[in-house]
């Protein structure tokens, strides 16, 4: 890959590119350190702070700890979009959108855009009831309501998730890669830096810490060794195209195959899980957040319980199953390629290679669905292991399972897309 970022840089319009989008990052990240007025940062820091937060607080790079203007980063267009690819599967008329063309492809944009503005005034709401205890009213002016001053921070962290959708829209259509995968992967790495310079602190108070970080630092290199050669791996169905004969041309003749990734659902199957498990903490931490309830839900469904790691287990299998359906529909795929004049050797056309591809795909994702299991429940299963009270738990949260897969998913689709760029730029036809 850094071979593939050098070449990039010889050529002069991707150079533009990468500089534009390390430009459009840099304000990112200088947002996420300019603080909201209104909040006092040391009641989120200290012990006031609330665990229902601390995804976001890692994909935004810990922009939440710092109580900044861009605290909620891009969580708000992520769930948006999420919902509305969701209902475009079962809503007719989104479906049709989505099968329009550039036309439709722009007013689901639109409609996305919209539910983000929804979600991130709903999370703002949430951010400040949750921490209505560390509200500043010295930062606005003394004497005033604390309602005022909630509402003024409410509409500061809104305005800042549609800055981050704007900045990552930016990106997309003037940079290098997708813009919002690109701010969750500078948010997670520094996340994870953060973690890494806190362990080195630690290391002054207590030399064994530095074994630590050894076993943290090879146990990194091999997961994400084991992810991407699990992303990059595919089964192969093999396609033969019988030949036709169109006027005086002949058409057809070709070999060729359909991919059918492992991991095809990526890392969607753990935030689905991860979500609905936390979603009911989440309304017990506005409601009532020192209740019994609260504490009850923390002890037995924490994510270091027993519970709450088969739990996961077996959620992530369900949603690998149903974003598996969802992103391949072996009858599609049967039937357009009977309309095309093709077939799988050995399959009859029709519903036989739709109830085979239906087969592949089903133990394919199995087998998907276990990877993504087992590095879902490595931090909890660390956690059991090696204690929460040796310190080493600083190190296990740098870097979650949501974290481990983003960052290799991104990195390796970042590379894919240089290297498209540069071989369309360098490619000679005939003419040169």
């Amino acid at each position: 890959m850094f071979k593939t970022i050098i070449n990039a840089f010889k050529v002069k319009d991707i150079r533009k590119k990468i500089l534009l989008t390390l430009l459009l990052l840099f304000i990112y990240r200088l947002g996420c350190w300019i603080p909201a007025v209104g909040f006092d940062p040391q009641g989120i820091t200290g012990e006031n702070g609330n665990a229902m937060f601390d995804l976001m607080n890692m994909v935004s790079g810990g922009a939440l700890s710092h109580c900044s203007v861009l605290a909620l980063g891009v969580t708000p267009y992520i769930t948006a979009s999420i919902v509305i690819q969701l209902l475009t599967i079962a809503v007719p008329a989104l479906e049709r959108l989505s099968r329009s063309g550039e036309d439709g492809r722009r007013k689901i944009n639109l409609y996305t855009r919209i539910a983000a503005l929804v979600l991130a005034l709903a999370q703002s709401i949430g951010i400040v009831v949750g921490y209505a205890g560390v509200l500043d009213a010295n930062a606005l002016w003394v004497g005033a309501p604390t309602w005022l001053i909630g509402v003024g921070v409410v509409l500061i962290l809104t305005a800042g998730g549609m800055f981050t959708v704007w900045i990552g829209e930016r990106i997309t259509d003037l940079g290098i890669g997708n813009g919002t995968s690109l701010l969750i992967f500078v948010g997670i790495l520094a996340s994870a830096s953060n973690s890494m310079f806190e362990a080195f602190r630690m290391v002054g108070q207590n030399i064994s810490y530095l074994w630590y970080i050894a076993l943290f630092v090879v146990a990194v290199i091999a997961i994400f060794a084991l992810i991407a050669f699990v992303d990059s791996a595919e089964r192969r169905v093999p396609v033969q195209y019988a030949k036709q004969i169109k006027g005086r041309k002949m058409y057809g003749g070709q070999s060729t195959y359909i991919p059918i990734r492992v991991n095809g659902s990526g890392v969607m199957p753990i935030i689905l899980a991860s979500t609905f498990i936390t979603f009911p903490q989440i309304i017990i931490s506005i409601v009532a957040p020192q209740s019994g309830a609260m504490e009850w839900y923390q002890k037995w469904l924490g994510t270091n319980s027993w519970i709450y790691i088969v739990l996961l287990a077996l959620l992530i299998l369900l949603f690998s199953f149903f974003w598996a359906k969802i992103s391949f529909d072996p009858n599609d795929v049967s039937k357009r390629i009977q309309q095309n004049g093709g077939f799988i050797p050995g399959i009859r056309a029709g519903k036989p290679t739709a109830e085979y591809l239906g087969k592949i795909s089903n133990r394919i994702t199995l087998f998907g669905a276990m990877f993504l299991a087992v590095i879902a429940l490595i931090p909890s299963l660390a956690f059991k292991a090696i204690g929460d009270a040796t310190g080493a738990g600083i190190l296990i949260n740098a870097f979650s399972a949501t974290g481990l897969m983003i960052v290799v998913s991104v990195a390796l689709e970042l590379d894919k897309q240089l290297e498209a760029q540069m071989l369309m730029r360098n490619y000679k036809g005939f003419l040169n």
